[in-house]
């Protein structure tokens, strides 16, 4: 859908500026929970994104008061020292030391697709059975965006269970090798605009890269995703870049820089609720 359609749909102008504030890895850890659910309870962020084969992910679901939260697609375990594994019979989805894969390339050289279709579809399920009003799709580490034969299972997904889904901006389709952007668009599939990569060695704190975005701001649907969590010697032990993850809480819950910047570029804060909205319209003709 062209922006300008998605926007007019969604109660906007054309030129109008909107913000997603999403709050990846519920489910992780007890800190992560705490960390998420303050974000969207008391601080800024518009939604979130569970982790279901996480130890603490049932937790989080105890927790649920019908905030915007979709299914952060999980395939990989990347702690050295803290591990999940899949919730379905995924013998290719496990390496050697009994968990989810740690890196992105061990998944795609090692993964049957059937597998993973069975695994992922059944997250899904999983959190709606837990209660979960589940709003929109995304993908741990990205691995779902970046590998054709991947995406077809994030996009069939999508479709079967008329979800929006998180994607890259359309000018990165030629860095990634395949129009993404385009299928989707083809399989009516609603997706932000654009999407905020954190440009940090660790793979989260996103104060940086969240600035420097809003700074910026584009006309249509941005997408800035955080990992907040509460610190406590639960987060130190099970995560190196536990520091990130509570800056990532105080950025979000304690401090108004964000807020600031949104207001002086004009933008709203929306949640992917209401785009899942506007897909279902569609879809439903």
């Amino acid at each position: 859908m062209e922006t300008g359609e998605l926007l007019r749909r969604l109660g906007y102008k054309e030129t109008d500026k909107l913000v997603i504030l999403n709050c990846d890895d519920l489910g992780s850890t007890y800190s992560a929970n705490i960390g998420v659910y303050d974000a969207l309870r008391k601080g800024i962020a518009t939604s979130a994104t569970l982790m279901v084969p996480c130890p603490w992910a049932r937790h989080a679901a105890l927790m649920y008061r019908g905030e915007d939260i979709g299914v952060h697609l999980t395939l990989n375990s990347e702690h050295p020292g803290y591990r999940w594994g899949p919730i379905t019979y995924g013998p290719s989805l496990i390496d050697g030391d009994g968990g989810f894969p740690r890196g992105l390339v061990d998944l795609w050289e090692h993964a049957d697709i059937e597998e993973v279709k069975v695994e992922l579809r059944t997250q899904i399920e999983r959190a709606i059975l837990w209660g979960f009003e589940v709003t929109h799709l995304d993908s741990h580490m990205g691995a779902l965006q970046l590998k054709p034969e991947f995406f077809d299972v994030y996009l069939e997904l999508a479709q079967e269970f008329n979800l929006p889904m998180r994607l890259s901006a359309r000018s990165t389709q030629g860095f990634v090798g395949f129009p993404f952007r385009d299928l989707a668009d083809e399989a009516c599939v609603i997706a932000p605009d654009y999407l905020a990569v954190i440009m940090n060695e660790k793979g989260v704190g996103s104060r940086t890269t969240a600035i420097a975005m809003l700074e910026q701001l584009p006309v249509g649907i941005t997408e800035i995703y955080f990992h907040p969590a509460i610190d406590t010697p639960e987060l130190r032990g099970a995560t190196q870049d536990w520091q990130e993850r509570v800056d990532d809480y105080f950025l979000l819950v304690n401090e108004d820089e964000l807020k600031v910047l949104i207001e002086k570029q004009g933008a709203h804060l929306i949640g992917y609720r209401e785009l899942k909205m506007v897909m279902q319209e569609v879809n439903a003709g």
